[in-house]
């Protein structure tokens, strides 16, 4: 990390220079970037924590099967991100199974190109889909996980006291389970700021991502500083949203720690 951090400041004779952070900010392709890796982090990571939260309180009930759902929404933990990406693929290209399924149904003759560079949002909706699906498993493990420690004393207290569902839910549930939430989000969002695979898999360049112009520089220009400039915009992208989500989501020891 030392030496990536020491390209990004560097020419490529070695000497200290800002010219990787230059061409980096002048790239064709930053601007658009860096909004669709903050898009797709803001979209996809509130998304995977409902989903996460839904889910692990459904498995929680002990309801008949849902030991069986646990095994099914983990399967994506079980697959690489780039496999996952091109599992979406085979749904959303041109002749995938959505388009064979619509032409079925008569409600189009030649499907839709959902993934076609003049469709900018489907393009962009099919990602969200794909990486979604694929790391929701990990939020919802981290949050199964905070829900299971959390004593059930507390659950029966409200109960006596004659509260619902959601009144269990939003004064004793989810205050209990920040400490898992804040950790769930904190892990999530520095993964979504490097989104690569999925994109990679279903748009290509046409939906350009921070990680995917590092590896472009990387592995196509052949300029390690350029890369490098990128990934040290990718950790400060993270290290800001971490210190952002510890003060947000800050626990009741962490108060008594900071005062």
């Amino acid at each position: 990390m030392v030496q990536a951090l020491g390209l990004a400041v560097r020419d490529g004779q070695g000497a200290w220079s800002l010219e990787p952070v230059r061409r980096m900010v002048t790239d064709v392709q930053f601007v658009d970037a860096v909004r669709n890796t903050l898009l797709l982090t803001a979209v996809v990571v509130p998304a995977q924590v409902f989903l996460a939260l839904v889910m692990s309180l459904l498995l929680m009930t002990g309801l008949r099967g849902t030991g069986a759902l646990l095994y099914v929404w983990m399967i994506p933990l079980a697959i690489s991100d780039l496999a996952a990406g091109v599992v979406w693929l085979s749904i959303f290209t041109d002749r995938g199974y959505l388009n064979s399924l619509i032409v079925s149904l008569g409600l189009s003759e030649t499907g839709f190109p959902f993934l076609s560079y003049e469709q900018p949002f489907t393009m962009f909706l099919a990602v969200t889909v794909a990486e979604t699906w694929r790391a929701t498993a990990l939020v919802m493990t981290i949050l199964l996980a905070g829900l299971q420690v959390i004593p059930k004393d507390y659950a029966e207290v409200a109960d006596v006291f004659g509260a619902n569902f959601w009144q269990r839910l939003r004064y004793v549930t989810l205050p209990l389970l920040r400490p898992s939430l804040q950790v769930a989000i904190i892990i999530r969002t520095i993964l979504a700021f490097q989104v690569f695979a999925a994109v990679v898999a279903l748009a290509g360049r046409n939906l350009p991502v921070l990680a995917g112009e590092a590896y472009n520089w990387y592995g196509g220009y052949g300029n390690p500083n350029v890369a490098a400039a990128y990934a040290l915009l990718i950790m400060i992208f993270s290290l800001v949203n971490t210190a952002a989500y510890l003060r947000v989501l800050r626990t009741r020891s962490d108060h008594v720690v900071v005062s």
